[in-house]
């Protein structure tokens, strides 16, 4: 038996996260039995636990998806823990030692937050020199910063994060980090330093050109180094007045327009202790603008992947551009050879026009980094900003060599966790494709885009691929942070949600002295219902469901006071501005962003939605009250929906989206059930089987068509090659998921550079329908976390074979399904502690499990599955 993926409130081996109470997850494979029969954790402030603070005891109540201990943790603490897992067949296994280590809690702090006397555009050194008189045994740094920093001790970067404190809403709160600096430091003199960058506090970000702050407009930083030597002495050392500033040879720094460079500023050896300190001067003591300092709740984010160009191509411009092959979010690393005074300059963009660099679809973000050289050998990179792009173009370099070259992809650290292969070349690609446009787009906040002035939280976005992106991923620690920020944001808006989170839009709007209205759209706001739920189906905690409860209800409430203050407490959502079926194609006017949907339909039918999914989670939690509430209220809204839109037999909004929407969320009367499957059915013949759905229909197309009898038609419109279709982005050589069905024009050219970028994860959402109907994974709502699931593999004679592997928060399912000479063999693995209902598509005359005739397969088409693999043969 082993006992693996072991997780602190889902994050492996956390370091000063937010933590009242720690929740533990973890996976067991290898068991001779099927099931779990009990499990026992421990928690030790040693890795021999022979100091045990915790002990569970052998228990049956322990659930592998969440255990949360009933201990009471102390500041600044490394804990220890294992778990111990019997099985049914008395197996036994105990997994290897994880840990968890507090921050500094409620702690007060032993540090100021500290800038310099320079103009708030001046980017700066921070630096401090202090001594250790002994041996060290331990150290951490306590740090954060406005907007951006890099920690460095002693001349080298600590610890493998960029872009920290990464995207909060200051007003409300800024996350520190802790870092371990224990092999940064030695015995005798040491340095600590950190350049500042704008990132998202400071500076331009938003739909404003010109805005010198965002938040704030000074830098700031804030750093308490606690070390213990081997003799026990503590030693503290905190930022204040004495630490010294000096300006960097960062010109300037933004998220959009890139960074400037100017080596010839650098001071050498600026962060280690024999570096020339003459110029350097006193910092100042500031209280910042911004909220509270509190532990992280954000992944790490890091570099997860490096990539070589693929060519260097000479324009028919003159350009000297790089091609990596594949779009990406970060940025390019390379190795400079330039004489002193000369410059680099490297300009990021997604595609090419006529064989030439083109970027105008980034709008007003420059997209660029610009070097200038001391004359010494350098490895160079920028420090404060990320780009969304494949090729760069180069200037300043006469002879460039391509392994001078990297491009470094950086994104939110989170395991891959699914995964996708089929006998299709191109849906395999497309499958790439959504997958790259995840890495692109997870970056702390999950953005709607990684390269034009734009890059914000879209909750919208979000809320449409939150399945597809926990299919992918292992999601819930970078769900959470979104969700706590936007609570901060509902609690200041009613329960409305922002557009985007952290509400850029609104600050702007602030700042500028206009009215927020950038908050309340159906579809965008439901993310607070549908991420929550998805998050508990996919990982069964419901620890999690409970903090993120008060999302749910405070934005159904929300939609509740707008029924009753503008629509006459109709259920029914009439009122305000809504994004609908946002860059649908069956819109009149073809100018227009906007579906043809009926906004108000669309946001009813999502006033439906979300109450019915609170109505679930209150359930769930056992909050009988409020269960009964939300599920009148559920009620009220299908029965105003059914009356205003589905009277006398009659369908009054005829769109694919509407149609799909009432089948997929359930408010179609049951009568009209099968007349809507065949307007619908009717609609896409209309359309040679092609779809006109956009942000809010297509995530609900095939899902919807597989589901109500169309499989081949959701087939149909996974493999068509012309626009509009997946495949036609595949086709014209898309390596991520374009925010626009025809984001290319068949002869190469953008279609509207006002808002078009390849990299858009939205239509990415039919990944979800290839995991649940393609491969035939579905979670089971009375078993969530994968505990047991319905294997109902949907087949297509156009597909050859089909293999799918999904690291559940259960344990690893395998699935594949092959077709040749009229017999379809299946196999299917089930993990340790889970079930699964096999159902085949269609009835069988013959039917094998594992080489032996299978009655209920050939009589009900339906077998129960325990732990375990399996080969299925079917025949006819």
């Amino acid at each position: 038996m082993k006992v693996t993926n072991l997780r602190v409130n889902h994050l492996t081996n956390p370091m000063g996260y937010q933590m009242d109470q720690p929740l533990f997850t973890w996976v067991t494979s290898n068991a001779k039995g099927s099931f779990q029969k009990s499990a026992q954790i421990q928690i030790a402030l040693d890795n021999s636990f022979e100091n045990i603070v915790f002990d569970s005891s052998n228990s049956e109540e322990i659930s592998s998806l969440g255990y949360k201990a009933d201990i009471r943790l102390k500041p600044h603490t490394r804990y220890y823990w294992r778990v111990q897992v019997w099985d049914d067949a008395d197996d036994h296994g105990i997994s290897d030692t994880a840990w968890f280590e507090t921050g500094k809690m409620e702690e007060e702090w032993n540090a100021k937050w500290i800038g310099t006397p320079y103009d708030g555009h001046l980017h700066p050194y921070i630096r401090n020199e202090f001594h250790i008189p002994g041996k060290i045994k331990s150290a951490r740094a306590y740090v954060s910063g406005l907007g951006l920093y890099e920690l460095e001790i002693n001349g080298e970067k600590c610890g493998d994060e960029y872009l920290a404190p990464f995207y909060n809403d200051y007003n409300e709160w800024v996350q520190y980090q802790t870092l371990d600096v224990t092999e940064c430091l030695w015995e005798g003199k040491n340095v600590v330093g950190a350049l500042l960058g704008n990132g998202w506090y400071k500076g331009r970000f938003g739909f404003v050109d010109k805005m010198d702050q965002l938040y704030g407009n000074s830098f700031a930083f804030i750093c308490e180094l606690d070390i213990v030597l081997e003799t026990g002495e503590h030693i503290s050392i905190g930022s204040d007045e004495t630490w010294q500033c000096h300006p960097s040879p960062i010109v300037s720094s933004s998220i959009y327009d890139g960074e400037i460079y100017d080596a010839l500023q650098e001071v050498k050896d600026w962060s280690a202790v024999q570096a020339d300190t003459e110029g350097f001067e006193n910092a100042c003591v500031l209280t910042p603008q911004c909220g509270a300092l509190k532990e992280r709740l954000s992944p790490p984010l890091v570099i997860t992947k490096r990539i070589n160009p693929i060519q260097l191509l000479d324009t028919l411009a003159g350009e000297k551009v790089l091609d990596f092959g594949q779009e990406v979010t970060g940025w390019v690393e390379f190795d400079c050879h330039l004489r002193k005074g000369a410059k680099v300059k490297l300009s990021y963009a997604e595609l090419l026009q006529d064989d030439n660099f083109y970027n105008e679809n980034l709008r007003t973000a420059k997209a660029e980094y610009t070097y200038r050289s001391n004359g010494e050998l350098a490895h160079v990179r920028p420090h404060f900003t990320f780009y969304g792009f494949r090729f760069v173009k180069v200037e300043g370099v006469e002879d460039i060599k391509l392994d001078d070259f990297t491009a470094c992809v950086i994104h939110s650290d989170l395991e891959q966790t699914g995964n996708i292969r089929t006998s299709n070349q191109k849906i395999n690609r497309l499958f790439e494709n959504a997958m790259w446009s995840q890495r692109g787009n997870f970056l702390d906040v999950p953005t709607d885009c990684p390269q034009r002035d734009e890059r914000m939280g879209w909750t919208g976005d979000a809320q449409v691929f939150c399945a597809t992106a926990s299919f992918n991923m292992y999601t819930p620690a970078f769900y959470k942070k979104f969700l706590y920020e936007m609570y901060l944001e509902q609690k200041n808006q009613n329960g409305s949600v922002p557009h985007v989170v952290p509400d850029v839009l609104g600050q702007i709007a602030k700042i500028q002295g206009q009215e927020n209205d950038a908050h309340g759209s159906c579809a965008w706001g439901d993310a607070a219902c549908v991420i929550p739920w998805t998050e508990y189906l996919f990982y069964g905690d419901k620890e999690l469901l409970a903090e993120q409860f008060k999302n749910m209800k405070a934005w159904v409430d929300y939609i509740k006071t707008q029924d009753e203050t503008y629509c006459g407490g109709k259920r029914l959502w009439e009122h305000g501005f809504h994004f609908a079926d946002w860059l649908a194609l069956d819109n009149p006017d073809k100018k227009s962003s906007f579906g043809g949907t009926n906004p108000y339909y669309v946001a009813s039918g999502y006033y439906y939605y979300s109450a019915s999914l609170t109505a679930k989670a209150a359930e769930v939690l056992g909050f009988a009250g409020e269960q009964k509430y939300y599920e009148r209220l559920t009620e009220e809204v299908k029965t105003a929906i059914q009356q205003k839109y589905f009277s006398d037999g009659n369908i009054i909004e005829d769109t694919q989206t509407a149609l799909v929407m009432s089948l997929y969320m359930g408010f179609v009367p049951e009568n009209q059930k099968t007349q809507v499957i065949e307007r619908l059915k009717k609609k896409l013949d209309d359309k040679k089987c092609h779809l006109d759905t956009g942000f809010v229909g297509t995530p609900y197309l095939c899902p919807t068509l597989s589901k109500n009898g169309l499989n081949d038609y959701a087939y149909t419109l996974l493999l068509n090659e012309d626009f509009p279709s997946w495949l036609y982005e595949v086709n014209m050589g898309a390596t991520t998921i374009w925010e626009r069905w025809n984001s290319v024009l068949p002869n190469g050219y953008v279609s509207d550079t006002g808002m078009n970028s390849m990299n858009h994860y939205s239509y990415g959402s039919i990944v979800e329908w290839m995991y649940r109907y393609m491969c035939g994974l579905n979670p089971v709502e009375s078993h969530p976390g994968f505990k047991e699931v319905v294997i109902k593999p949907q087949t297509d004679d156009r597909l050859g074979w089909v293999e799918c592997e999904y690291l559940s928060a259960a344990g690893l399912y395998k699935i594949s399904w092959k077709i040749e000479q009229g017999k379809t063999t299946y196999h299917v693995s089930v993990p340790f502690d889970s079930q699964a209902k096999f159902v085949l598509p269609k009835a069988s005359s013959q039917a094998t499990i594992n080489g032996e005739y299978n009655h209920d397969l050939v009589e009900n088409s339906e077998v129960m599955l325990s732990a375990g693999d399996y080969k299925i043969i079917t025949v006819g």
